[in-house]
């Protein structure tokens, strides 16, 4: 009986992660380094929006509880630079964090695009209503 009591202490003591809630909105934002305007701006999943030269996708957007060590918001996104002849190119693909905007940012010499959270709503009408 006395394992099975030490197991049930154990258990309880070490710490659970919890799950990940997926977003069905990401909230970013963007910096025009040549004009030094900061946009705030919300995209949803699997939505594409142009801001300045860049075309950016967020393919899943994730919060976890304020007591998590982890991460607390993330998304995975997809960067393309249009050019002037309508071609795009990848520039980045990768998971962005909201606690360290820095740890995986957009290489852009003229933009910078960083992740300020994942929200369940937003007052912008999804696409298909636009």
């Amino acid at each position: 009986m006395r394992p099975l009591l030490a197991a049930a202490v154990l258990a309880a003591a070490s710490p659970t992660m919890a799950q990940p809630v997926a977003n069905p909105v990401a909230t970013f934002a963007g910096l025009d380094k040549i004009t030094g305007r900061i946009t705030r701006f919300d995209v949803y999943i699997d939505e594409t929006v142009l801001f300045g030269a860049l075309e950016l996708t967020p393919r899943a957007c994730y919060d976890r509880p304020a007591n998590d060590t982890l991460q607390r918001s993330s998304v995975f996104l997809e960067v393309d630079q249009r050019s002037l002849d309508g071609s795009a190119d990848r520039i980045f693909t990768g998971w962005m964090f909201a606690d360290a905007p820095a740890l995986n940012a957009v290489d852009h010499a003229v933009y910078d695009v960083w992740l300020i959270e994942c929200k369940t709503s937003t007052s912008v009408p999804p696409p298909d209503q636009r």
